[in-house]
């Protein structure tokens, strides 16, 4: 038995450490965390210290009974865990769990599973740190007392089964707030006018300018009529070049991903959800077989720093003159400034050896591995080489009479620099064109214009986009709200709960999470607050660096708290907070109806309930009454439906997870039926059957396969389309906007 016993977290990590340490290290895994608060109960005296109650679950008593095998009197215990407040606090509770007190422990930390980062890290061994284990404790008690005080008081007050939480209660209000802007912005018109210009001694090379001034003053154009007047005006003029400026302008790259930068910029090059992001970066961290060995290909993927360790830098740079050239590499490193409070100690997200070509490393990884490991591989050496260096033009043109400007734009690529790997996304389609060259022709100030054609445009002003799951990730960092280890988790449970819906790529609150979010702010405006809640992630941060107390920070939360708890729960009426009044009146007895909160949404419901029982669907928004629609197509689809148990009409229901039929004789007879949803294509893999809508195991997302399964098990996330990729042949398939290769990515 081997004498000293390093404990990580999972499988794939001590796989690939127990590769670089001697016969005389035996690792083994954790598997995440080995001690909880309990389910059933709070686990917490709040009387005694905010005193918590661990247990083991019964999922992990057998990882503890095997590890105690393992351990002797002279055994020396290795903890690496992550080196976050996670992995300190697994580390704690796996002293505690084990029993350890009188063994010799050491603590071990790395930025990347590499035999260098580890055999540094044994010789460098240090202590579990008090300070992140009281904020992680912090974190959990806090959330705890937040989720198990207010929770039961949403089931008494609005309905069963509903929850709130510290960090996503506030994540819902932001996706509430941006529907509430959406729906109160007027649209208003506006019109803009393209015109088409050339040099006057040349009739080959025109170029386009857009109208910005009159009389020196910025023109607004609100609607057709001011358009047609302005267009007349200008086709009777003459026109000069007025003014051109030249400059060169430089543009540097992005700095390499921390966690949120990922998400985001995964979400929009790969399509891929914060969850999926993180799941792919775990895997790539703890390391994969990759032809010599089982290596981590990528450096801890939990971190808000965005600085690069000397080794890192010089490899990349002599990387970038081999393969770009001299001209191409930095003379020094380029440092960028991390945010506010973030840890330094890290790094940020790069490939721990960069000549791990990610063309190299494509048949080791699965596709969506593949592509996640380019994008981090290129961002990161990206972020080390030249700035790229632009000519940018500006021309003025002007009329000879009323004084009309029209400006147009062009610029032309010197030297490309980083934009020769990597360009980063962008949130709106718009600003992907800035990259874009436009060329203008040579032009001489002081000469003749000639214009040929003038095309007025019609536009209106958009409200503002609705959040995607990156630009939600975006917004929380910027306040503050949350940390890079707990966006992921938070933006999967709100859509989980029924809090969220997403529609196309977009985030869209449903009718469950506006009625807890307004009655969170009507009750308990702290617990909702943006501001609020990023003073408590900093209270955390300071308790995580020894500058204050986490008891004496639970206690002044705590109180007023529950004691904003105990009056609303006294003081409260279900009715005053479910229902709303409505002017419409019942068909049936005449009385007032009223919107309730069901299950699946809000309802008109008879205030002579329980009475009167009649209740119908409350179609108020767009994406409502386009789902009522489809509802009602599907209902007359498959009426004439028989019961094949009782014999009675089968009804088109609603549930949780989409339409099935159901018996008109419920509750005396159960029977139901599923709708299957044919997706009109055909089965790629066994040419014989035909893809249809199905649902995950717990229902929470859809997916698409063949309906001869299980003789067939092909499948897939996205929705596929009857159409062949022109490269590969794969199948085609819907990714957010954008119809792409479901093999090899390729769009259209």
């Amino acid at each position: 038995m081997a004498k000293n016993l390093v404990i990580v977290e999972s499988p794939a990590k001590s796989k690939t450490i127990s590769k670089f340490l001697g016969k005389d290290y035996e690792v083994k895994a954790s598997m995440g965390h080995v001690r909880d608060l309990p389910k059933s109960q709070m686990g917490i005296d709040v009387e005694h210290g905010f005193e918590p109650s661990y247990l083991i679950p019964p999922d992990k008593s057998k990882v503890i009974k095997d590890l105690k095998l393992k351990i002797k009197s002279d055994t020396v215990i290795w903890l690496a865990t992550d080196r976050d407040r996670e992995g300190e606090a697994i580390g704690w509770h796996l002293v505690e769990a084990l029993k350890l007190k009188n063994h010799k422990i050491h603590r071990i930390v790395f930025d990347e599973i590499t035999k260098s980062a580890i055999l540094k890290a044994v010789t460098h061994p240090g202590k579990l740190n008090q300070n992140l284990i009281n904020a992680q404790q912090s974190r959990r008690i806090l959330d705890r007392l937040v989720g198990y005080e207010l929770s039961p008081l949403l089931w008494k007050k609005i309905r069963y089964g509903l929850s709130a939480g510290r960090v996503q209660s506030v994540a819902v209000r932001l996706i509430v707030d941006r529907e509430r802007e959406r729906q109160a912005f007027k649209v208003e018109e506006y019109w803009s006018i393209i015109g088409e210009f050339s040099a006057d001694n040349d009739a080959k090379n025109f170029f386009e300018a857009k109208l910005q001034k009159k009389d020196g003053k910025e023109l607004v154009i609100s609607n057709q009529k001011e358009a047609t007047h302005h267009l007349e005006e200008l086709k009777k003029l003459h026109y000069k070049i007025a003014k051109i400026e030249r400059k060169e302008i430089q543009k540097n790259p992005a700095p390499p991903f921390t966690t949120s930068t990922l998400q985001q910029e995964a979400a929009r090059k790969l399509h891929f959800s914060v969850k999926k992001t993180m799941t792919l970066a775990q895997q790539l961290y703890e390391g994969l077989e990759v032809g010599e060995g089982h290596h981590g290909l990528i450096t801890y993927m939990r971190t808000d720093s965005v600085h690069l360790s000397i080794q890192a830098t010089s490899e990349m740079k002599s990387f970038i003159k081999e393969v770009y050239g001299e001209k191409y590499a930095l003379e020094k490193p380029r440092v960028y400034k991390s945010k506010k409070g973030a840890q330094e100690a890290h790094e940020a997200i790069r490939p721990t050896d960069v000549k791990r070509h990610p063309d190299e490393m494509k048949k080791y990884l699965d596709p969506d591995q593949h592509r996640l490991y380019e994008l981090i591989w290129k961002r990161a050496i990206a972020s080390q080489m030249e700035a790229a260096r632009f000519d940018r033009v500006g021309v003025d043109i002007e009329s000879d009479q009323k004084h009309y400007l029209f400006r147009a734009t062009g610029q032309q690529l010197k030297f490309p620099g980083f934009i020769a790997l990597y360009v980063e996304g962008k949130d709106d389609p718009e600003e992907e064109k800035e990259n874009d060259e436009k060329l203008l022709p040579f032009l001489t100030q002081g000469s003749a214009a000639k214009a040929r054609n003038f095309q007025p445009n019609q536009h209106f002003t958009q409200p503002p986009p609705r959040y995607t799951e990156a630009s939600l990730v975006k917004k929380m960092e910027a306040e503050e709200i949350g940390r890079p280890s707990t966006y992921a988790p938070t933006i999967s449970t709100i859509m989980t709960r029924g809090y969220v819906n997403k529609i196309e790529n977009y985030l869209a609150p449903t009718d469950t999470g506006e009625v807890v979010t307004d009655f969170l702010v009507q009750h308990f405006p702290k617990i909702v607050d943006v501001g609020f809640t990023a003073k408590m992630e900093e209270d955390l941060d300071h308790i995580a660096e020894g500058k204050e107390d986490w008891l004496k920070f639970l206690k002044l939360f705590y109180q007023p708290f529950h004691e904003n708890v105990e009056e609303k729960n006294e003081t409260l009426k279900k009715k005053d907070v479910i229902t709303e009044k409505t002017d419409e009146k019942c068909e049936q007895c005449g009385k007032p109806m009223v919107v309730k909160l069901g299950r699946f949404g809000k309802f008109l419901s008879c205030s002579d309930y329980p009475h009167c029982k009649n209740a119908k669907p409350l179609v108020e928004k767009e994406v409502d009454k386009a789902a009522a629609e489809e509802f009602a197509k599907l209902q007359k689809k498959l009426s004439g439906k028989i019961c094949s148990k009782c014999g009675q009409p089968m009804e088109l229901k609603k549930g949780r997870y989409g339409e099935f039929l159901g018996c008109s004789g419920y509750p005396k007879c159960h029977n139901m039926q599923p709708i299957v949803k044919f997706a009109e294509v055909k089965c790629p893999d066994c040419k014989d059957g035909q893809l249809v809508e199905r649902r995950t195991k717990k229902g929470a997302r859809v997916f698409y396969g063949c309906n001869k399964f299980p003789k067939c098990k092909f499948a897939l996330w996205d929705k596929p389309v009857n159409k062949k990729c022109k490269d590969c042949k794969g199948l085609m398939v819907e990714k957010g906007d954008k119809i792409i290769c479901s093999l090899c990515k390729k769009g259209e």
